[in-house]
């Protein structure tokens, strides 16, 4: 009943001593950005706790940060800048990955009000965050190591309450196991010994 889960964890937990391909499973993934001469920098508005100008493929990019959350602005106009098309999209992403063959090529990319997921033909997932550009990355090696991760801690089911009833289960068992265990040694010590008296006792 218990092969199972010491099995997994005893897998598991070598992965995670070992942490194989974690620096590309959750490696960053920025923006590739470029100088920025001949850009004039606005003036800071008392309103901008934090503030930032890129250049991309895309053109310059004023970043700023208020009480109300991050806002993406055009330098030139202090406006707004709305998510590029699809098109924008793809240049903007292709520019990031392109001198790492993790990613391979871009085959689809959702768009919504203020971020972008792309899919590649090697199975990662990139989500872009416009208002912040940001990028975050997972991949195969990512989702692996996560269902490991699920794998040693029990959570096998995806629904939290029978995930905690399974895990507790699993430790209880594991440690009555442990118990059972030391007293079987313990008891066969004690009968080893008295049998070591026993034949004493013969012979004498």
């Amino acid at each position: 009943m218990l092969t199972l889960p010491m099995f997994g964890w005893a897998l598991t937990g070598l992965v995670f001593f070992i942490k194989p391909g974690y620096d590309a499973a959750y490696g960053g993934l920025r923006v590739r950005c470029y100088p920025l001469e001949g850009t004039a920098l606005p003036a800071a508005r008392p309103e901008w706790l934090e503030m930032r100008v890129l250049r991309t493929k895309l053109g310059d990019h004023l970043l700023v940060r208020t009480e109300r959350g991050a806002e993406h602005l055009d330098p030139a106009t202090l406006r707004a800048r709305d998510l590029p098309d699809e098109a924008g999209i793809r240049a903007l992403i292709d520019d990031a990955i392109a001198s790492d063959p993790r990613y391979g090529t871009i085959v689809s990319v959702a768009r919504a009000t203020h971020d972008a997921t792309v899919k590649t033909s090697t199975g990662a997932t990139i989500d872009l965050d416009w208002s912040s550009m940001s990028l975050q990355q997972s991949g195969r090696d990512t989702r692996t190591i996560d269902a490991l991760y699920r794998i040693h801690y029990l959570q096998w089911t995806g629904v939290r309450t029978l995930d905690r009833v399974l895990g507790v289960g699993g430790l209880a068992a594991l440690v009555a196991l442990a118990i059972l265990g030391v007293r079987l040694a313990f008891a066969r010590s004690c009968g080893e010994e008295m049998s070591r008296r026993v034949v004493s006792e013969r012979r004498n």
